[in-house]
């Protein structure tokens, strides 16, 4: 009877060890990624829209697809034509668009000419980079609002407003109308103020030195939701410093990525030293392509809505 009322081991009172014994132990959690493997994680998944590519020197079959960046999606190819070139350089912005739809025709496994958001999407989806037509010079124009819309019709998708008068200012009502992205790479911090004035739709800067334009001016730009595409140069910090301070005044929907001057290193070391300094995976997004694929899709959006205007004379 008194070995009925003793108390005998159960499941609840084993001791623990006993009670997982032949059981594996938890495996350990994984280290969490560095910021170089995060970095590489976040290109690999979300492609760079860089704002300023120059055409090759020739079409040469050997140089071709030209050299970029691993992590380059999209590309917008400067037509960029020196004042005094040939005829108020249209004839020469022509000829750089027959160019690049020669270079794209030639390498059709890596390169496909996009005219919408949706293109350079699909472009994406298959594997290859989205070449987009422009900005166009300035000078480029001849003062025509019908040499603007030829430009449009041919496939350009920004021109570069580097001055501002009474052309300018129907110029870029034109270019709301038709869905054409103001550019405002080299203009000076007056010329931006009465852009951003005017326009409906936000701007770019796809060489753009924030450096160089005062704080309250790239204000300005993150109230128009503009884009200012910076330069990575093989200094990361200091290509960091610049994207500080655009984010810090004008939000971090304000920054991207123009090109890099060294390719085969790409865009790796400063998404690093960006996530190292706080930067969410979020804000890296937009920098690589989502900020410039907005102005593009916003730009298309308010075309739309205008088609039924008239067109200016």
């Amino acid at each position: 009877m008194a070995e009925l009322l003793d108390d005998h081991p159960t499941l609840t009172t084993l001791p623990v060890a006993a009670a997982s014994a032949g059981e594996p132990d938890p495996p350990e959690p994984p280290p969490p990624l560095d910021e170089t493997s995060r970095a590489h994680a976040i290109l690999a998944a979300q492609p760079v829209v860089e704002g300023h590519t120059e055409l090759p020197g020739s079409l040469d079959p050997e140089d071709l697809p030209p050299v970029r960046a691993a992590e380059a999606g999209a590309q917008f190819w400067s037509l960029h034509v020196e004042p005094g070139e040939d005829t108020a350089g249209v004839i020469g912005t022509i000829r750089r668009i027959d160019a690049v739809r020669a270079l794209v025709a030639a390498c059709p496994e890596d390169l496909r000419l996009a005219h919408t958001t949706s293109e350079m999407a699909h472009a994406r989806n298959c594997g290859r980079v989205a070449a987009l037509l422009g900005p166009v010079s300035w000078t480029a124009l001849g003062a025509s609002a019908a040499t603007l819309r030829a430009y449009q019709a041919l496939g350009v998708r920004a021109v570069n407003l580097t001055r501002f008068d009474r052309f300018a200012r129907e110029a870029v009502r034109e270019m709301n109308r038709i869905g054409l992205v103001v550019d405002l790479s080299g203009a000076d911090q007056d010329t931006v103020r009465r852009t951003l004035a005017v326009t409906r739709a936000p701007a770019l800067l796809t060489r753009a030195a924030a450096e160089d334009l005062p704080d309250d001016v790239v204000g300005l730009l993150g109230e128009n939701g503009a884009v200012c595409m910076v330069t990575v140069t093989d200094d990361p910090a200091a290509v960091a410093d610049v994207l500080d301070r655009v984010r810090e005044e004008a939000g971090a929907h304000c920054v991207g990525v123009s090109r890099t001057t060294a390719p085969a290193v790409g865009y790796v070391p400063l998404f690093a030293e960006l996530l190292h300094r706080g930067w969410t995976a979020q804000e890296l997004v937009g920098l690589a392509h989502a900020n410039v694929t907005r102005v593009l899709r916003e730009t298309e959006f308010l075309s739309r809505t205008n088609r039924i205007r008239p067109a200016v004379a």
